[in-house]
Parts: C-alpha cells; structure tokens; sequence
C-alpha cells in the first residue's frame, strides 16, 4: 500500500489498495456504492463493478485500486485499472472506472488521481468513454488520445 498526502491540499490522501485491504467486503461494498452513485447516468450496475473488482483481485488476472480521501476516511475518488494479459498489441491495462464525488468535482481530484495511476504503473493505459462524458476532456487534458473508434457486434 502506497499512501501519500498530495501537495494540492493538505486533507487529501493517496492510496493504492493493496490484496488485504481490497479482500475486505465492508471496504468492497464502499466502493461499489461509491463508483455507482458518483459515476451518474454513466454508471453500470454494482454487479458489473463487482465484477471488475472480483477481475482485479484475481491473482490470475490482477489490476490495482486507486483511492482519494480525506482526513475521516470518506471516499473522494476511486479509479479501478484492469491488466489486460494482451500486450504487446492492446495496452496492458484498461482503466475500466474512475470517479470523483459529485460535490468535490472541479477541485483536480481526478486529475490527480490520474497522475497518481499513470505514475504508479508507467505503461499504457486504455479507457472507454461515452462522447457525451464530461470526464473525456479530463482523458484528453492528461494525454489520452482516441486512435480507434470501438465498435461492438451483440448476438
């Protein structure tokens, strides 16, 4: 577990979760509520976020959890990265959630937690996003770049 106190304010706290923390439910179900409330209309249903969580803590499979919070502990943002098991042609991870609480929005908590990621695992890093997303011009101000249109085929 890595936990550092970002410069831009001394109240909040960096964490990367480490296996023994994230095997905690109480703390998985906090999780999974917070992404689901604070991603919106952009949301999945918490069993999808489960889901992604289950993939990261599959030592098999793996991926890591970011956290922003404060000096009590409360959950400003979260960021769930997925390894990909793909390289060297897909990037090695997908950054599959990240959200920031609504009222702190606008204060670089994203920003940060984006720079804390890229840091943390200094290799590509690929996201989906919807066009109509406000978070997209955050992906665009830390660098992301969109080379590929997705496009899904569904039986």
């Amino acid at each position: 577990m890595e936990v550092s106190v970002l410069t831009d304010s001394p109240l909040l706290f960096f964490e990367t979760l480490s296996q023994d923390q994230l095997s905690n439910p109480h703390l998985q179900d906090h999780l999974i509520n917070f992404l689901f409330e604070e991603l919106g209309q952009y949301r999945d249903p918490h069993n999808e976020i489960k889901a992604c969580l289950d993939y990261i803590l599959d030592p098999q499979k793996g991926g890591h959890v970011f956290m922003a919070s404060d000096a009590k502990k409360n959950i400003l943002g979260a960021v769930l990265l997925a390894k990909t098991h793909m390289g060297p042609f897909v990037s090695p991870y997908l950054l599959v959630y990240i959200a920031t609480k609504s009222s702190m929005r606008g204060q670089g908590i994203g920003r940060m937690l984006m720079a804390k990621v890229k840091e943390f695992v200094k290799a590509p890093i690929a996201l989906h996003v919807e066009h109509d997303n406000p978070a997209k011009k955050l992906y665009e101000r830390e660098g992301f770049t969109n080379k590929y249109t997705e496009m899904r085929w569904y039986p």
